[in-house]
C-alpha cells in the first residue's frame, strides 16, 4: 500500500512512519514542523512539508490507499486558554484532509483520536459504549472529528477507524536511529520523571496524594509506542468501506504515579525526588481502558509492560543527548 501519514514527523506519527516502512509500504510523511521534526522521519519515506488544509495537491501526484492522522494540536491546557486554534486545526483541518480524499479517492482512514472524548468516565475499564462527555476543547475536538467520521463512511463509502488511545510512551529503537518524545512543552508523566533522573529537572510534582487507589495517587493506562504503532496498522488493514469503527486501545490495567516514579528510579538507577502538591481540578483517580473490542476486531493485545517503556524511553533519552 502506500500511506499518507499526517503529522509524521512528530512522535507516535514518526514511529508509524518506520513501522509502514518496515511493512513494505511505501510512505508519504505530511507534516508543518510546528511541533514535529524533519529528522524523525524515517530516510526511507518521502516527507513534505505541509499542513493539512494543503494534503490536496500532495494527494494528486501519485494515487494513496490509505491516510494515518495524527496532525493534531494536542495540549490540553493549551485548549482551553485558545479554543480557536483547536477548532480550526483539528476539526476544519480534517475536514479539509476528508474532502482531498474524497477529490482524490482514497479509499480508507485511520484517525488518531482520543480518551479525552470520554471526559470523567462513570465507570472503569472505559469500553466504547461508555458517555462522551470531553472536559477541554482538546477532547472536544477530537470528538467532532469522531462524529463526523461517521457520516463521512456512511455518505462516502469511507473505510475509517478511530483508535482512542490514553497515554502513549517509551522510543522505537534501532541500530541506526531511534525514534521518541521531543515535545518543546513536556506535559507527560514519564518523560517528566526522566528528566529528573537525568537531572534537567530539580523535582516531580506529583498532584494528589489522598486519591481513592491503593497508593493515593492517579491510576492511568500506558502503552508502549510500538505496541501503538501495531494497533494503527492492524486497523488500516481491518477497515471496512461504508463503516466507521471506534476502538479503544489500553492495557486494562494501569498505573499508579508513584509506580511510574519507582519504575523510573529502577530502570535509570538514579533518584527521582518528588513534590507532593494539590490535586489538579478535574483529575479523575482512575482511567484505565478496556481492549476487548481491539482484541476482537483487531486482533491485538499490547505486549510490552511500564519496564519496557521506561527502558526504551530511556534509551532513547540518552542517545539524543550523546
Amino acid at each position: 500500500m502506500r500511506v499518507l501519514v499526517t503529522g509524521g514527523a512528530g512522535y507516535i506519527g514518526s514511529v508509524v512512519v518506520a513501522m509502514l516502512l518496515d511493512a513494505g509500504h511505501e510512505v508519504t510523511a505530511v507534516d508543518d514542523l510546528s511541533t514535529g521534526h524533519e529528522d524523525a522521519v524515517a530516510s526511507g519515506a518521502e516527507f513534505v512539508k505541509a499542513s493539512i488544509t494543503e494534503v490536496g495537491p500532495v494527494l494528486t501526484e501519485r494515487r494513496y490507499d490509505a491516510v494515518m492522522h495524527f496532525a493534531a494540536r494536542s495540549l490540553v491546557g493549551e485548549s482551553v486558554q485558545y479554543p480557536d486554534r483547536y477548532w480550526h486545526n483539528n476539526v476544519e483541518g480534517t475536514l479539509a484532509l476528508l474532502d482531498a480524499m474524497r477529490v482524490h479517492d482514497v479509499p480508507r482512514l485511520v484517525f488518531s483520536s482520543t480518551a479525552a472524548t470520554y471526559g470523567e468516565p462513570a465507570t472503569v475499564p472505559i469500553t466504547e459504549s461508555a458517555a462522551t462527555a470531553p472536559t477541554n476543547p482538546y477532547g472536544a475536538s477530537k470528538l467532532a472529528v469522531d462524529l463526523a467520521l461517521t457520516d463521512y463512511a456512511r455518505a462516502y463509502d469511507l473505510a475509517a477507524v478511530s483508535l482512542r488511545y490514553f497515554n502513549v510512551a517509551g522510543a522505537r529503537l534501532g541500530s541506526d536511529v531511534a525514534y521518541g518524545e521531543r515535545h518543546a512543552v513536556e506535559t507527560h508523566l514519564i518523560p517528566i520523571a526522566l528528566q529528573v533522573a537525568a537531572g534537567s529537572r530539580d523535582a516531580l510534582d506529583v498532584y494528589g496524594t489522598d486519591y481513592p487507589t491503593p497508593d493515593g495517587t492517579c491510576v492511568r493506562d500506558y502503552l508502549h509506542v510500538v505496541d501503538l504503532g501495531d494497533a494503527h496498522l492492524q486497523a488500516m488493514a481491518a477497515a471496512v468501506p461504508g463503516q466507521h469503527s471506534i476502538i479503544n486501545l489500553g492495557s486494562g490495567s494501569g498505573y499508579s504515579v508513584r509506580e511510574v516514579v519507582e519504575a523510573v528510579r529502577r530502570i535509570t538507577g538514579h533518584d527521582v525526588p518528588v513534590r507532593e502538591v494539590g490535586r489538579r481540578p478535574g483529575d479523575p483517580a482512575v482511567l484505565i481502558a478496556s481492549n476487548a473490542r481491539a482484541a476482537a476486531d483487531l486482533g491485538w493485545t499490547p505486549t510490552r509492560d511500564l519496564d519496557q517503556m521506561v527502558a526504551d524511553a530511556w534509551a532513547f533519552v540518552q542517545q539524543a543527548s550523546s
